[in-house]
């Protein structure tokens, strides 16, 4: 589908400007609500000043999300399944956030219990995907070839892995002010240019509303934070890119197109392998890495900044790589 460069900046800044403009509404009611964020006291001290800060804003990115696609009109089989990802990981957020700050269970869904719906919603995407084979099939492009594979059932592995990895790996980042949605503008920039030139204009849509989203959030979660956005946006946000991926069939690509995701996931596992094998020993000062840097003596903001300036320039190689290839497609 054929869209014009005004309909997806119109798409982004629709997202940007009702995602904002919530921030007045909604920050204040989860106040009074009292849906603050309980700070654990395992993470670094300087957090703990953070502990009331209202959480599960990711409620306004999704509502811009939702507002610029229905203006925009653009509900495809395709949009609908980015969707179904996105607005399906939000509840198993929403579901953790609440338990977390409403029910005072500070670590939510236990996780046996998050890793059983998010597994359940991979399966669902995989019997989909299985029964309409022209929205994903099973074939792997190589990046930075013209090189198609037939993967077969092992595809469907891949997609479990991908979906329950990213997800996480995206929850994992969000642990500074501003920073999840920060490092994933550019990677949402780069799913609208592929999905663009690939004539996914539904797809291009998509991404450039989740980056206007991304960018209206940032105007209250920027450092002080004024509010979270909560398991119910991060997970969102990581079912949204899972979604770009297998669509776009740029699914090795996630890899370096998510390298701070991936980065972050990789400290923690490599952290927790390493402290059990060696009775108690550390790698990092601190996981996930973000934190490492912060105890070394970062502020956040710089933090926030040299990650984000990262995942620009992972963006920018996959980017290359997928033109070099020109996506497989």
């Amino acid at each position: 589908m054929e869209i014009t460069g005004l309909q997806a900046l119109g798409a982004m800044v629709t997202s940007l400007v009702v995602c904002a403009a919530l921030g007045p509404v909604m920050i204040p009611a989860l106040h009074k609500l009292k849906f603050g964020q309980s700070i654990r006291d395992v993470g670094p001290a300087s957090h703990m000043k953070k502990s009331g800060t209202p959480t599960m804003g990711g409620i306004m990115m999704l509502c811009g999300l939702l507002v610029s696609m229905v203006i925009w009109n653009h509900f495809t089989p395709l949009v609908a399944i980015t969707f179904v990802l996105t607005f399906g990981h939000a509840v198993i957020g929403f579901l953790d956030d609440y338990i977390k700050v409403v029910m005072k269970r500070n670590l939510g869904l236990t996780a046996k219990q998050k890793l059983a719906l998010q597994v359940a919603i991979a399966l669902a995407y995989i019997f989909y995907a299985e029964q309409h084979a022209g929205a994903s099939g099973t074939a792997l492009w190589i990046p930075g070839t013209s090189v198609v594979i037939q993967a077969g059932w092992l595809y469907y592995v891949l997609v479990l892995i991908l979906l329950v990895g990213t997800t996480n790996a995206v929850n994992l980042t969000d642990g500074l002010d501003g920073l999840v949605s920060s490092v994933s503008v550019p990677v949402m920039a780069v799913y609208a240019l592929i999905s663009w030139q690939a004539g996914e204009g539904d797809l291009c849509l998509f991404a450039m509303a989740v980056l206007g989203s991304c960018l209206g959030f940032l105007v209250w979660n920027h450092h002080p934070a004024k509010v979270f956005m909560g398991d119910t946006g991060s997970l969102a946000l990581g079912g949204a890119v899972a979604a770009l991926a297998l669509l776009t069939h740029t699914e090795i690509l996630l890899v370096l197109l998510g390298g701070v995701y991936v980065l972050e996931a990789l400290s923690v596992i490599i952290q927790v392998a390493y402290f059990r094998r060696t009775g108690g020993k550390r790698i990092f000062r601190m996981t996930p890495v973000h934190h490492h840097f912060e105890l070394g003596g970062w502020k956040e903001t710089k933090v926030v900044a040299v990650f984000t300036v990262a995942s620009f320039v992972f963006c920018l190689l996959a980017l290359w790589l997928w033109l070099m290839g020109k996506g497989g497609m």
